[in-house]
Order: structure tokens, then C-alpha cells, then sequence
């Protein structure tokens, strides 16, 4: 297999500072696409395209927030000034609020699905037209298996990510025509820095490991690795689909 089966590729990744974004920024550049990368921490992003550049790969970044359109839109445009458009799309920024529905404020809803949601929908919306007319397109939205099933005290996550995940089939069908793929990736239990305040706390800690029938937390390079396979010319046949990594959660 080519071990670098992307050259040539460019790839915008959305939450690239941290957790699955920082492992999918490095598992495409070492694939060989060249990266832009978006988040709202500047030192933890500038360290990100620096290990990147130190391998020999290419990367930009921007600090800004996808829920503003001005800093997606000055994104999309330094991607068509650097690199002339886009062949990669990954949408990974998220975040999320647990409380109680009764606790939640309409600002803190918001919030989640602002990032979650609305996010995703201004990155499609700004990042297409770099797709559209080079013969491939991938995007890769990072859903989640709250898409799929619920917890107590995630309302406004799993509705944002049932919400991600009606898009990406809803956009699978749109742009299929123009050869562009879009599909989504659920992560489950993963040991991610979303996920400190369970797996900082010994009774949470061991009532997920319980639930996860492979007895362990997903390691985020995991999702780098799928992420690339995905963007690999053989995967150009799937599209508007979920692939569900999450130890066996759903299974049961």
C-alpha cells in the first residue's frame, strides 16, 4: 500500500488544536495532503502546524471560531490563496455542556449547537466551492454515538449530533453528483480531553469501562488512522454513511 497515498491533497480541519483534530491534522500531513488548521487556542494550533512542518509537512493555520462566518470565510480564502482550493474537509470541532435539561440555560444550548451544528453548516458552506471541479472531494464530518443512542444530561449534544448526522446525508445526496463523498464518523468512549471529567473520576471511569465490551477507551490516533483510509481514492464509493468506532457500545 502507498504509504502516502494523499500527495498532492489538501486537507482543512476544523478543532485542529486538540484530541481527534490534532491526531487527524498529523495522520493526513503524514499521508502526505498539505493541512489547514482551524481552532481558538492559538499556542496549542501553532504547535500542532509545527510538528507538522518539523516532519516535512505543510501547514497553515488560522485562529478563529467556526460559528463566526467572517473567520470561516477568511479561512476558506487563505486555503484558495495558498493552495488554490480544497480536497478535504473535516469537520471535528465540538464541544460539550453536561447538566440536566431543567439546568441548562438557553445560552449554553445554544453554545453546543452552534459548534456542533451551525459550525458544520458554515465550513460546508464555504469550503464546497473550493471542492467543486478537481475531480474529488471528500467530507468528513465527526458525528458521534450520541447521533445513534442518548445519556442522561446530554440533550444538547445528542441533538447536535443527530442534527450532524442528518446533514451529512442530506449533503451526501447533494453533492454526489460533483463526485464529492460526505460521511460521518462516530466516535464512542474515546480518551479524549472532552471526555477528563469521566475519566478523571474512578466511579464514572469504571461505570463506562463496564459498558465497553473491548474493556478500554478508544485512543484518538485511532480515528487519525480512519480518517485517512477514508480520504484514500478506494474509499471514492461510499458516501452519505456513519462508520460507528466505539469499542462494541452499540452493539449490545
Amino acid at each position: 500500500m502507498n504509504s502516502q497515498p494523499l500527495v498532492g491533497r489538501v486537507a482543512i480541519i476544523t478543532g485542529a488544536s486538540k484530541g481527534f483534530g490534532r491526531e487527524i491534522a498529523l495522520a493526513l500531513s503524514r499521508a502526505g495532503a498539505s493541512v489547514a488548521l482551524i481552532a481558538r487556542s492559538a499556542d496549542a494550533l501553532a504547535a500542532v502546524a509545527s510538528t507538522i512542518q518539523s516532519e516535512g509537512g505543510t501547514a497553515i493555520f488560522r485562529v478563529g471560531d467556526i460559528t463566526h462566518e467572517s473567520d470561516v470565510e477568511a479561512l476558506a480564502a487563505d486555503v484558495q490563496a495558498r493552495f488554490g482550493g480544497a480536497d478535504i474537509l473535516i469537520n471535528n470541532a465540538g464541544i460539550n455542556i453536561r447538566k440536566e435539561i431543567t439546568e441548562f440555560s438557553l445560552a449554553e444550548w445554544n453554545q453546543v449547537l452552534n459548534t456542533n451544528l451551525t459550525g458544520a453548516f458554515l465550513m460546508c458552506r464555504a469550503v464546497v466551492p473550493l471542492l467543486k471541479g478537481r475531480g474529488y472531494g471528500r467530507i468528513l464530518n465527526l458525528t458521534s454515538i450520541m447521533s445513534h443512542a442518548g445519556l442522561p444530561g446530554r440533550t444538547a449534544y445528542a441533538a447536535s449530533k443527530a442534527g450532524l448526522l442528518g446533514l451529512t446525508k442530506a449533503l451526501a445526496l447533494e453533492l454526489a453528483p460533483l463526485g464529492i463523498t460526505v460521511n460521518g464518523i462516530s466516535p464512542g468512549p474515546f480518551a479524549t480531553e472532552m471526555n477528563q471529567p469521566l475519566l478523571n473520576n474512578p466511579e464514572l471511569n469504571r461505570q463506562f469501562l463496564t459498558r465497553i465490551p473491548l474493556g478500554r477507551w478508544g485512543e484518538p490516533s485511532d480515528i487519525g488512522a480512519l480518517v485517512v483510509h477514508l480520504c484514500r481514492p478506494e474509499a471514492g464509493f461510499m458516501t452519505g454513511t456513519d462508520l460507528v468506532v466505539d469499542g462494541g457500545w452499540l452493539a449490545q
